[in-house]
């Protein structure tokens, strides 16, 4: 079953280990703090997807009959018509549930990488110290935008995301860049 838009990554893997295998301290100053993957959230499973596909097209068909008996057959070729766009409508949501974005921060860099559903990566790097989390909240509809700003850049964070789980990015992102700004810890 799927967990959400939101999925977080362990942020005790990675090269905070690496040093620790090779017998040395680990660089605090590389481990992540907060490291989560983004995705479009879709409902309809693949198998369910095929399910209500076979289900309207059936229907289709049942209602085409009466038509083609009473000789009004090019009918057919429109209800056939329906169920293609219906077919394609739903592989063209399917591949734009393929966007990822991952945003990971240690103590000396937020990263931000969007991944398109063909597989384009675009990725902005910030010092955490100077970047500001900006959001934009609708009185009745929650949060309804999320852009990181710095030094003149700025760029939208989660755009795909409900206003819940966008008010959870905010306040998780809030609290490591709260962190980070507090520089790695050398010692525990």
């Amino acid at each position: 079953m799927d967990d959400g838009p939101i999925h977080m990554i362990d942020c005790q893997n990675g090269d905070h280990q690496k040093g620790r295998e090779n017998g040395h301290a680990p660089d605090p100053a590389v481990q992540r703090i907060y490291a989560v993957r983004l995705h479009p959230h879709r409902s309809l499973s693949e198998r369910n997807f095929w399910v209500l596909l076979c289900v309207f097209s059936a229907i289709s068909f049942a209602t085409t009959i009466p038509f083609v008996v009473m000789g009004a057959w090019p009918v057919a070729g429109f209800m056939g018509l329906d169920v293609a766009i219906f077919y394609f409508a739903f592989r063209a949501n399917f591949r734009a549930a393929r966007a990822y974005e991952d945003v990971n921060v240690t103590p000396i860099e937020l990263s931000l990488a969007k991944v398109s559903p063909k597989g384009a990566r675009a990725e902005w790097h910030f010092n955490p110290s100077w970047v500001y989390l900006h959001k934009e909240t609708h009185e009745e509809y929650g949060v309804q935008k999320i852009a990181l700003f710095s030094r003149g850049r700025s760029v939208e964070v989660g755009h795909f995301l409900g206003p819940d789980e966008k008010a959870l990015l905010v306040h998780d992102l809030s609290l490591a860049l709260a962190e980070a700004r507090r520089g790695p810890r050398f010692s525990d």
